[in-house]
């Protein structure tokens, strides 16, 4: 397989770029650089970024480190800026059988989002996500890429 030509990023890979005490902060850098260095084109879903700002905002929060969310908001404004994402929120309506089908199949083990997600790849013909959620591995349509080696 040659390198990807556009990878979804998950929650899992946006959230552990932007904080750099997550557990995934270092392998959420080494992958982002690695996907800029094969060129693959970075895809932004709408419902990824308000999952990202929802969890940034609920760790500062129980963390006691509400005085970084601010920085920590600008930094995913900066990251995924609004007209570079693809907004599949909207086909949350025409999806939703299918959402409850994915998510009803993996009992429960791929999330609502992460349903949608993978039902928005299918739709734009996006064959790869970049995250650190095992979960995806049962969307036959998705390879995940989770280190530099499963770029290929």
């Amino acid at each position: 397989m040659s390198p990807p030509k556009q990878v979804a990023l998950d929650t899992s890979l946006l959230v552990g770029l932007m904080d750099s005490r997550d557990i995934w902060h270092p392998a959420a850098m080494t992958l982002r650089d690695a996907l800029k260095g094969a060129q693959a084109q970075l895809v932004y879903f709408d419902c990824v970024i308000s999952e990202a700002i929802n969890v940034l905002a609920r760790r500062a929060k129980e963390r006691k480190r509400s005085s970084e969310f601010t920085e920590l908001l600008t930094q995913v404004a900066s990251q995924a800026p609004e007209d570079s994402m693809i907004w599949i929120s909207t086909e949350t309506r025409r999806f939703y059988q299918e959402i409850i089908g994915l998510v009803r199949d993996s009992i429960g083990a791929l999330n609502f989002n992460d349903a949608l997600i993978s039902l928005g790849c299918r739709e734009l013909g996006i064959e790869c996500i970049a995250t650190f959620d095992s979960d995806f591995d049962s969307i036959v349509w998705l390879k995940r890429l989770s280190s530099p080696n499963d770029i290929t």
